[in-house]
């Protein structure tokens, strides 16, 4: 007799359980919960949930503010000075921030990009078209 009630004790919070799983999560679409998992990471990647990407660097999507002003005067002479060409755009550096990046176009075609620090001082560079080229090795 005393096996009876224990084993009731064990079904209810059992019973309850598997109740509230198919309330909240359950479905008749026949899903297996995996594509629930998927739409929840998918929503996490557009709202920036998971935001380890940003902390990474990873800043491919956020918009780069153009230099206006002095600023961009500033920027855009120090760059040129240094690899002379024409200026495709200039903007900060959502990747390095408190930097400037000014795009310039040299006299062969190719383009480069300039890295600035507050001061002015060309402090990194990067030829367009390398990044894929990175990410493939």
């Amino acid at each position: 007799m005393r096996a009876l009630p224990r084993r009731a004790l064990f079904a209810a919070p059992v019973a309850v359980l598997a109740f509230a799983l198919v309330a909240c999560g359950g479905s008749d679409s026949g899903s297996d919960g995996s594509e629930a998992a998927a739409a929840q990471q998918q929503d996490q990647a557009a709202s920036g949930a998971g935001a380890g990407d940003e902390a990474a660097g990873d800043t491919d999507d956020q918009p780069e503010p153009p230099l206006t002003g002095d600023i961009k005067a500033k920027a855009e002479s120090a760059a040129l000075a240094a690899y002379p060409g024409t200026v495709e755009k200039s903007e900060e550096d959502a990747e390095k921030p408190g930097m400037y990046a000014v795009e310039v176009k040299q006299a062969d075609g190719t383009s480069i990009e300039v890295y600035l620090d507050k001061s002015f001082k060309v402090t990194d560079t990067k030829k367009e078209g390398t990044e894929e080229a990175e990410d493939a090795s």
